[in-house]
């Protein structure tokens, strides 16, 4: 079979690539060095802009079940506790929560939704080399029995992780700096510390962190300031033991771990994520502080932003130039989130505000403890990404389309519209009857173009996507003839009335 991309990395980012550019009907090569699947904890933290990916991709419904969801924060200084819950009331979204579902289980989902479109991940197959040929990309992947494969492909991507083959053979480097040390380790711990919540716990020696896993009792735990190990596992539960309970204020008891690393944190990126006919994604482009949990979540929004970009040229919709606004719009989002995970590790580290103004009063000034609120929940979420810079935006705010809480998205329109965001096609909505130009639209570029007519009430109109109590054309300031061009990643594009401005795809 002919090969339209080779994907290097089959970790999560890998996996959503290979599963949006298979639906589209790109023919895909997955490989990964790795003797098999992950079996050891890694990344926890899904937040509501994945979760959203997610449900546009159709694997979420496998997802939610096998995860806990987390809706607030607890910091606690001995006997005084301060909780923030999630504050999305400025952001709206249909999964106000972040959920924690190990990275394992998330891997095996994306695996088993890719197989599903006949994408099978080739383990044990290493990327040894490779050259821009400038037309083609020339590749040697070397095999478990020694063998070595010599491959030609249009299109190379690297999601292979913070030591990539990919970006180091590109010569792109990682810029920025690696600040702290600390230590993490996942353990089963007794204590009536509620699961739903993030705890954030500061004692005599230092900040600790306890994330809570989907099984019961687990927790991952970080210590901020002493990250010494020698191998004794025993005596890390016993560390975090002691420092817990003073910092809690309550007795409790951490069990052996069952995983320990040595984690350094790292604040890099690299200045452009394509070079030529390959690209890179995830780790492999950017790597984080674990504070905020963004590593993982900002590879699926890069995998999610490239895959459609590269299937539209693949399939003969655009030209190569769409591509470029790959990079243009994910390295401005990454420099963006280095600053807020920084952000975020101050605060985790109790080094900031938290300490400054003390958790008495962020327990009694609600107007400031809903400011930082907001502030966590804004940075973490990606709720508020925006590509309002990108050269795909013609007019319009770039933001996302599904703009809606679990409520409002019960309505008709609503719900027509989150079943309609799903389609991996462009959607164009027309809030009038069809006219002679929107079915030309539809019959002319439905391969790439899904067109909807928005209405409130039954008509013969091409695609018509019932809003049967107006609450979209009053959610959108619709007037008749008014129309919204979406990405097929959810962003809107431009907006206007009259006749309809599809946007430059370099043909």
């Amino acid at each position: 079979m002919t090969t339209d991309v080779l994907l290097v990395g089959a970790g999560p980012v890998g996996l959503v690539v290979a599963h949006e550019l298979s639906r589209r009907g790109v023919r895909v090569r997955l490989v990964d060095a790795a003797k098999g699947p992950a079996v050891t904890s890694r990344a926890l933290a899904t937040h509501p802009r994945s979760l959203e990916v997610y449900d546009q991709m159709g694997v979420l419904a496998d997802l939610l079940p096998r995860g806990r969801q987390v809706t607030h924060f607890t910091l606690h200084s001995g006997r005084s506790e301060a909780r923030m819950d999630a504050d999305y009331s400025r952001l709206p979204t249909r999964f106000p929560f972040t959920l924690m579902i190990d990275q394992v289980i998330a891997e095996e989902v994306l695996r088993t939704a890719v197989a599903r479109h006949g994408v099978e991940v080739e383990w044990e197959t290493r990327l040894e080399t490779f050259t821009d040929e400038g037309d083609q990309v020339r590749a040697v992947l070397r095999h478990a029995d020694g063998r070595a494969e010599e491959i030609t492909v249009p299109w190379l991507v690297g999601t292979d992780g913070g030591h990539s083959t990919v970006r180091k053979q590109l010569g792109l480097p990682l810029i920025g700096d690696s600040s702290e040390t600390w230590l993490i380790a996942d353990a089963q711990v007794d204590t009536d510390l509620p699961q739903n919540s993030i705890h954030w716990v500061r004692t005599p020696t230092g900040t600790v962190m306890l994330v809570p896993f989907p099984d019961k009792g687990k927790w991952r735990l970080l210590d901020t300031a002493d990250a010494s190990y020698d191998g004794d596992d025993d005596a890390v539960g016993r560390r975090f033991q002691d420092k817990i309970r003073v910092g809690v204020g309550q007795a409790l008891t951490v069990h052996r771990p069952s995983w320990v690393s040595v984690f350094t944190i790292q604040q890099r990126m690299i200045p452009a994520m394509r070079k030529g006919r390959c690209f890179v994604a995830g780790d492999a482009a950017h790597v984080h502080s674990p504070a905020s949990g963004q590593g993982l979540n900002t590879g699926i929004q890069d995998g999610y932003n490239l895959a459609w970009k590269l299937a539209m040229v693949v399939r003969g919709h655009a030209g190569t130039s769409l591509v470029d606004s790959y990079s243009a719009e994910r390295v401005p989002v990454g420099r963006k989130l280095l600053g807020s995970t920084k952000t975020a590790t101050g605060l985790v580290t109790l080094k900031s505000i938290g300490v400054l103004i003390g958790i008495t009063v962020l327990r009694t000034v609600k107007p400031l403890r809903n400011k930082i609120e907001r502030k966590i929940m804004g940075g973490m979420s990606a709720l508020g990404l925006s590509y309002v810079d990108s050269p795909l935006t013609t007019s319009g705010d770039g933001e996302r389309l599904l703009k809606v809480d679990a409520d409002g998205a019960r309505s008709p329109g609503w719900a027509a519209l989150v079943e309609e965001a799903r389609d991996p096609r462009w959607t164009l909505l027309v809030f009038s009857p069809s006219d002679d130009a929107t079915r030309l639209l539809d019959k002319e570029q439905g391969a790439w173009l899904s067109v909807r007519s928005v209405l409130r009430s039954p008509s013969t109109a091409v695609n018509p996507l019932p809003d049967t109590d107006g609450r979209l054309h009053a959610d959108f300031g619709a007037g008749p003839g008014s129309w919204v061009l979406v990405r097929p990643d959810g962003y809107v594009s431009a907006t206007g009335s009259g006749a309809v401005v599809l946007p430059e795809l370099g043909l």
